[in-house]
Parts: structure tokens; sequence; C-alpha cells
């Protein structure tokens, strides 16, 4: 489940979430057949992108704080995050990642 903001409204989907030993990542969000969200980090270049494209950013070194999807593999990681961002896993596998300025959520469960 995806809230990106407080005023709007929580969206369910898929997560893929895809890692490597060089800190190196790639995750997407979809609600089948639309791409809500990818993010990929890569040999030091982040990029994120919302929706068809029209919504695009990218650069190098470390990626901005204020998406969710770059804190998600920090969180999962066991990686503290900076505040406002907070990361609960639940005795269920569960887990929430939540900024309580903007309200957005981040919340599933990852099946093997």
């Amino acid at each position: 489940m995806w809230k990106p903001t407080k005023s709007r409204p929580e969206l369910a989907g898929d997560l893929l979430l895809a890692t490597n030993v060089n800190g190196n990542y790639f995750i997407q969000f979809t609600k089948t057949p639309f791409t809500m969200a990818t993010a990929q980090m890569a040999e030091g270049a982040w990029q994120i992108e919302f929706g068809d494209g029209r919504h695009l950013w990218r650069g190098r070194g470390t990626p901005p704080t204020r998406f969710a999807w770059f804190q998600l593999p920090r969180a999962l990681a066991g990686t503290p995050l900076k505040r406002p961002w907070k990361f609960t896993r639940r005795e269920d596998d569960s887990w929430r990642l939540e900024n309580s300025h903007t309200g957005e959520i981040l919340e599933g469960v990852f099946f093997p």
C-alpha cells in the first residue's frame, strides 16, 4: 500500500524490490496494468519516475530523502533513517515506512 501524501488516497499494488551486494537497487510499484513509481540506484547514480514518465528526477550521489522509495532499502537493511522517516517491522512479517511531515506511507509484506 502506498499513500503519497496526507491528502491523497491509499493505493494498493505490487512492489518489486531487487538489490545486490554493491548497494545498487531497483524498486517498482505497480497497480496492474500501470507502473505507479520506479526508483533505482546504480553505480552512484539515482533515478525516480512516477506514472508515465512525465515526472522524472535523476542525479548522482545520495538520493533525496524526500522519496520513500529511496528510504525503503535502507530501512529493510537496518540502517537508521533520518527524521521524519520512521520504519516499523511487525511480528507478522509486515512493515511500515512513514513520513510524519508529509503523510507519505509505504506499507507491505514481502513474500519469499
